[in-house]
């Protein structure tokens, strides 16, 4: 059995950091069958879609101060999972179809305006978005619609870049 690789995303958030690039990283970096332990100061609750899209199980557990400690566990697929796998994996996404900037929206308008584009978009193509802060809220009704999505604060912190490609519910 092959070790996890363990990342310490801790100290990066004290510092008000954004971990979704290192995290990415470090799971691209993975050996086949590797799993990724992750250590945050918050249950990463956005994340356990994205590493499920990538084909991750998760296993979250609290330890002190509220902290959180997740194990991302690879799955065995067979061939379509795989294939839907590498479908959902943003590196094969099509290029974005649309683009919005919401960055001088206040709430809840970037979420009206992101599921009324999501709503006339075509299954498969790609939205990107330009939002002023993480957008928590809308990760539950991207799910529940079937939309999938990765996001991550540009290199300064300023502004929010999500990608959401359209789906539809199951």
């Amino acid at each position: 059995m092959i070790e996890p690789y363990e990342l310490d995303v801790r100290p990066l958030l004290r510092n008000g950091g954004e971990p979704f690039a290192a995290i990415m990283g470090a799971v691209n970096n993975l050996v086949p069958g590797q799993g990724l332990k992750l250590y945050a100061t918050f249950r990463p609750e956005p994340l356990f879609r994205v590493m499920e899209v990538k084909g991750f199980s998760y296993e979250a557990t609290p330890i002190e101060n509220g902290e959180w400690q997740v194990l991302f566990t690879p799955q065995e697929t067979d061939n379509s999972l795989a294939s839907r796998a590498r479908d959902n994996d943003p590196d094969n996404w099509p290029d974005p179809a649309y683009f919005l900037d919401c960055t001088d929206m206040d709430p809840p308008e970037p979420m009206v305006q992101i599921l009324a584009q999501l709503e006339v978009m075509p299954e498969g193509q790609v939205l990107f978005a330009l939002l002023e802060r993480e957008p928590v809220f809308l990760f539950p009704e991207l799910q529940a619609r079937g939309h999938l999505w990765v996001g991550d604060f540009d290199a300064d912190g300023a502004a929010y870049r999500l990608m959401v490609r359209a789906g539809k519910a199951d």
